[in-house]
């Protein structure tokens, strides 16, 4: 069984490494119709900042608990994040033939696949070897329930440590949502 396969929390994580990295690629190709790339955009970001609030609430805290060096790596995870989050801001509501689009977007795009190598080759095989099977596989349950609650827009404010993320996230998951629905938009 691949990593992807797995329900616990590293294959959780690494499925949705590997379904945004689908949607770069597609993005990638300037060729595309510009409200084509605007859509993928949009659903880049929301998928992003799902995985984002959720990697926030559980599978960082689990690197403090766990790993001897995890407040260093989460720190540096969590200002990854927060760096992506200024990107998607940026890019959020930009026309897709604006020059600036291009730029913020591969930008994002290098900033994310720099992130997502750090996670893979460091972070994940070290919890992976530090926590048990029932650990990782609750861990990954975790992660997927706060995904459907968590908001679909960047929020570059908001807390990234819980417990704060934790009671604040869902509140603007539903804000988000409703916004989402009411433009039509699809996350």
């Amino acid at each position: 069984m691949s990593t992807a396969e797995r329900d616990d929390l590293i294959g959780v994580i690494v499925r949705d490494h590997r379904d945004v990295e689908q949607v770069f690629s597609e993005l990638e190709d300037r060729t595309a119709d510009p409200q084509r790339r605007r859509e993928l955009a949009d659903h880049v970001i929301a998928e992003l900042v799902r995985h984002s609030v959720a990697e926030e609430q559980y599978l960082y805290p689990a690197a403090r608990k766990h790993l001897s060096n995890g407040d260093e790596i989460a720190d540096h995870e969590i200002e990854e994040h927060s760096q992506a989050e200024l990107l998607m801001k940026q890019l959020e509501g930009l026309d897709a033939t604006d020059p600036k689009f291009d730029q913020l977007l591969g930008n994002l795009i290098d900033s994310i696949r720099h992130h997502v190598d750090d996670e893979e080759t460091d972070l994940l095989p070290k919890l992976e070897s530090a926590m048990d099977e029932q650990e990782l596989i609750s861990l990954g349950e975790k992660v997927t329930k706060a995904k459907q609650t968590a908001p679909t827009r960047p929020h570059p404010q908001a807390p990234d440590k819980p417990p704060a993320n934790r009671i604040l996230a869902p509140g603007a998951g539903m804000i988000d949502r409703m916004r989402d629905k009411l433009e039509g938009r699809q996350s």
